[in-house]
């Protein structure tokens, strides 16, 4: 007498236990969660929240190392904590600083990707990465992963395409990518209501009055930037869904997949670019 045993598995994107042969997950709707492809030890990694936000933020540090090694020479260690370890501006502008001058005068409309990858200093880039740290897990818990790198991704471009629009000459760092991950949030919290939804919107709205107060304090903020981000979290949040309301589709995997590739194309490009300008200088 042959018997047959249910293998339970964590599903692929909510992260609870289902059986390997359900046809969806009865918590988040994903259909086949026990498909290889979707079951193996590369997937499960993508597919997880921390290594999303490990991810993003070892590509920021990645090409801030970068922009450091490219021209040591030029680095500046002020005792202005805000220029110290400053990548050169040559560098940063070979790298894929975005603005009124690169995309007008170069016609580089890929820096509106890049400079979201770019930093001008270690306190820049520390804050950033502090913000991902804090506001990424939500957002990647409430509208899962794929729809987490859309608003990053397209968030963080369109802040950068309104700055541009403004007359922001030269402008680059994470935070209008971080911002559109806050827009999405105080979305979600507004949207979904209740005790919890209301907790959220209010943790999140505190988010925002900093970066306001923050941004008319120091020079040199881009505020375009963050309010372009947050409204295109906004935005993003109620034209994609989140999980309680939307279930994760094909179109979210093939949007959140065509941002990856993008992010991948123009970094890589950002980076070989650069290197071969700078062996041939």
């Amino acid at each position: 007498m042959l018997s047959h045993r249910r293998r339970s598995i964590l599903c692929p994107h909510c992260s609870k236990l289902v059986s390997q042969d359900e046809p969806s997950c009865p918590h988040c709707g994903t259909s086949r969660p026990g498909a290889w492809w979707k079951n193996n030890a590369i997937t499960r990694g993508l597919l997880s929240s921390d290594r999303v936000i490990k991810t993003l933020t070892y590509t920021n540090v990645g090409l801030y190392i970068i922009s450091l090694v490219l021209n040591p020479s030029a680095l500046h260690l002020s005792s202005n904590p805000f220029k110290f370890l400053s990548p050169s501006s040559e560098t940063l502008i070979l790298l894929g600083t975005t603005g009124t001058i690169p995309i007008d005068q170069w016609h580089r409309w890929w820096t509106l990707v890049s400079a979201n990858y770019l930093h001008g200093g270690i306190l820049h880039i520390l804050f950033n990465m502090l913000a991902l740290s804090q506001i990424g897990p939500l957002v990647v818990r409430e509208y899962g992963v794929n729809r987490m790198i859309s608003i990053y991704t397209l968030g963080g471009v369109f802040g950068f395409l309104l700055s541009y629009f403004a007359g922001v000459r030269f402008t680059l760092g994470a935070s209008a990518a971080v911002c559109s991950l806050i827009g999405a949030s105080l979305y979600y919290g507004k949207s979904r209501g209740g005790t919890y939804g209301h907790a959220i919107y209010k943790q999140v709205s505190g988010w925002v009055l900093g970066l306001l107060l923050f941004g008319f304090i120091v020079p040199g903020i881009n505020n375009w930037g963050h309010g372009g981000g947050i409204v295109a979290g906004i935005a993003l949040g109620f034209l994609l869904g989140y999980r309680e309301r939307t279930p994760e589709t094909l179109f979210h995997k093939l949007l959140g997949g065509g941002c990856v590739v993008l992010t991948i194309v123009v970094l890589l490009w950002a980076t070989v670019s650069s290197l071969f300008y700078r062996l041939l200088g």
